[in-house]
C-alpha cells in the first residue's frame, strides 16, 4: 500500500497561555498542502524500515512511523509484522508536520491494511499522544486549532487557485528556542471568532504568527524571506509554525501564471524553494 503523507501550513498561530503540565495553549489554522508530500509505502512483511530521500539524522526505530506502528501493535495484536519504506520529501524542522502526517499515515495504513474498522475520531485519539498536530492529519481538511494543537474544528476555507511559495533556509529552529523567547503582544491578537472569519473571507492582515516576534530578530533572514514575498506581491507571507519555513501566498492571472516579481524572487532564493505551484483541492 503507498501513500502520500503532505504537510500543511500555519495562517496565524496565537500563544493564549501556559498550560500546568508546560505547553502551551495556542490558536491557529491549519491548512493542508497536498503538493508537497513524502512517499510511504508499507505491506505485510518481516519488520524492515527503508528510508529514502532526505536524510534525517534519527534511529529509524524511534521514527514517528515506527513509534506508531508498534502502538498499533500493542493495541491490535492482529497487526502483523510490516515492511515500510519512507521516501522523505518534506524537510525536517521547518514547520510543515511531516513527521506527524507520516505517523498519522501509517494509522490509516494499518487500519486499511488489516481490515481494523476504525474511524477517523479513533484513529486521531491513537495517533495523539505522538504529536500536537498528529491528529490533524487523520481528517485533513483546513481546521482551527487550540489546546495544544490537538482539538480541531473544521473550517470553511478554500486556497485553490492560489499559488503557494515556500521557502526552507538553512536555519534550524528547535521548538523549546521558539518558545523560550517568546515575546507576547497584546496589539497583534484577535479573537478566535475573527481570527477564522478572517481567515475564511482571506483578509489575513491581522492572522501572526507569534513565533515570528522571537524568531526573526536571531534569524534576520528569515525576516528578510518574509519581506521579498510581500515586495514580489504576495497578498499575506508568514512563517508556518515555529519555523523555519516562511511561505508566501499569491494571486495568478486569469491563465494561471505567476508575476514576474516572483520569478525574479525564485531565482534569488532558488536553493531554499520547497514548493511553488498553484494549489488544488485534489489530495494525492
Amino acid at each position: 500500500m503507498k501513500l502520500y503523507p503532505n504537510c500543511k501550513i500555519n495562517i496565524g498561530l496565537r500563544i493564549v497561555g501556559k498550560r500546568e503540565d508546560g505547553y502551551h495553549n495556542l490558536e491557529t489554522i491549519f491548512y493542508p498542502i497536498y503538493g508537497l508530500h513524502d512517499e510511504l509505502e508499507i505491506t505485510k512483511g518481516t519488520g524492515r524500515f527503508i528510508q529514502e530521500g532526505i536524510v534525517v539524522d534519527c534511529d529509524p526505530k524511534k521514527n514517528l512511523i515506527w513509534r506508531c506502528y508498534e502502538s498499533m501493535r500493542n493495541l491490535y495484536p492482529q497487526i502483523e509484522e510490516v515492511d515500510i519504506r519512507l521516501k522523505k520529501n518534506i524537510p525536517f524542522g521547518a514547520g510543515l508536520g511531516g513527521g506527524s502526517s507520516d505517523a498519522a499515515f501509517t494509522a490509516k495504513a494499518l487500519n486499511e491494511l488489516f481490515a481494523l474498522g476504525l474511524t477517523k475520531d479513533e484513529l486521531a485519539h491513537i495517533v495523539s499522544p505522538l504529536g500536537a498536530d498528529c491528529a490533524f492529519f487523520i481528517y485533513n481538511t483546513p481546521c482551527f486549532a487550540t489546546g495544544i494543537g490537538d482539538e480541531l474544528t473544521p473550517i470553511d476555507l478554500d486556497l485553490s487557485g492560489k499559488r503557494l511559495v515556500m521557502l526552507k533556509p538553512e536555519v534550524a529552529i528547535s521548538t523549546r528556542e521558539a518558545y523560550a523567547s517568546l515575546v507576547e503582544s497584546v496589539e497583534c491578537r484577535v479573537e478566535s471568532s475573527r481570527l477564522v472569519k478572517e481567515v475564511e473571507s482571506l483578509e489575513l492582515g491581522h492572522c501572526i504568527n507569534d513565533f515570528e516576534a522571537s524568531v526573526f530578530p536571531n534569524h534576520p533572514i528569515l525576516g528578510q524571506i518574509k519581506k521579498r514575498l510581500l515586495d514580489a506581491g504576495a497578498f499575506y507571507a508568514a512563517m508556518s509554525g515555529s519555523g523555519s519555513t516562511i511561505y508566501g501566498l499569491f494571486e495568478n492571472d486569469a491563465e494561471g501564471r505567476s508575476n514576474p516579481h516572483l520569478t525574479r524572487l525564485n531565482e534569488e532564493f532558488a536553493s531554499m524553494v520547497i514548493f511553488n505551484d498553484t494549489l488544488t483541492q485534489t489530495q494525492a
